[in-house]
């Protein structure tokens, strides 16, 4: 459950009312950490607790998002929570993979967090098997989006005009019976659980995600925050001028720890 820390000056159960809350799913290429990486640093969000929980693998190490030797010896752990009263957003980043069998309580333990924090929605940035794609999702963007009925109701329009398209559901016995449907997120972690969750628990709950395939996601990560800016309209677009397109990625501000995400090399002295 979450824990307030020091520099956050929050309350033991602190008041996110009328916050979105942003989160990642742990699913494949860690495209949703990716992104929500790029927000944190862009925004220059504050760290304002911990999410304490025994269902992911523990970790600890330096600060992330350190912009200076003085704050790059801060600890980080598994789960923290950042905060950004000005656009009214609380992000949750989650750096490790979930224990076995650990899925639900996890889940139940989240849920039961929002409604008591009283957060107006959660925004689940997630990914899928691109190799796993049925013959319709093969078609057009690799991006898609999921909502809840109760968020449905609310901007279930936008979507519209923003010509998203919604996550297709797929044949439960494909060559057998393809007249059943259902949600089928290979390679997504807690997003079909907590997705189905939230909508027989009423919290208005939005999914993005994007089709890719594990390797250097960065480009993913990129496409993905994109796509929620499009919405959440966290930064402003810029209009390049040369080709009158929208470019997006040299507005975000790379974390210093993208610096290590494929190690640190070869050590000089094996050669």
């Amino acid at each position: 459950m979450f824990v307030p820390c020091e520099r956050g000056g929050a309350a033991a159960s602190p008041d996110f009312k009328g916050f979105t809350l942003l989160m990642p799913a742990v699913s494949v290429g860690n495209v949703g950490q990716l992104a929500t990486d790029l927000v944190i640093s862009t925004l220059g969000m504050t760290k304002v607790g911990y999410f304490y929980t025994d269902c992911l693998v523990p970790m600890v190490g330096n600060n992330p998002y350190a912009t200076a030797e003085e704050n790059s010896v801060e600890l980080s752990i598994n789960a923290e929570v950042y905060s950004l009263p000005s656009k009214k957003l609380v992000v949750l980043q989650i750096r490790s993979p979930f224990i076995k069998n650990k899925y639900r309580p996890f889940c139940q333990t989240l849920l039961s967090w929002v409604k008591s924090s009283r957060c107006a929605r959660v925004v689940l940035l997630s990914s899928s098997h691109a190799y796993q794609r049925d013959d319709e999702q093969l078609l057009g963007t690799p991006l898609r989006y999921l909502l809840t009925p109760d968020l449905e109701k609310a901007v279930g329009g936008l979507m519209q005009e923003l010509n998203w398209k919604e996550m297709e559901k797929v044949a439960a016995y494909p060559g057998i019976n393809d007249t059943e449907k259902v949600l089928h997120i290979p390679g997504g972690g807690i997003t079909k659980l907590l997705f189905t969750e939230s909508c027989s628990k009423g919290i208005q709950m939005a999914v993005l995600l994007k089709f890719c395939s594990e390797g250097d996601n960065i480009p993913d990560a990129f496409a993905l925050v994109n796509y929620l800016n499009e919405w959440l309209q966290l930064i402003k677009s810029e209009v390049s001028a040369s080709n009158n397109s929208t470019d997006m990625s040299s507005q975000w501000k790379v974390p210093s720890s993208w610096r290590l995400l494929f190690g640190s090399g070869l050590p000089p002295a094996l050669f």
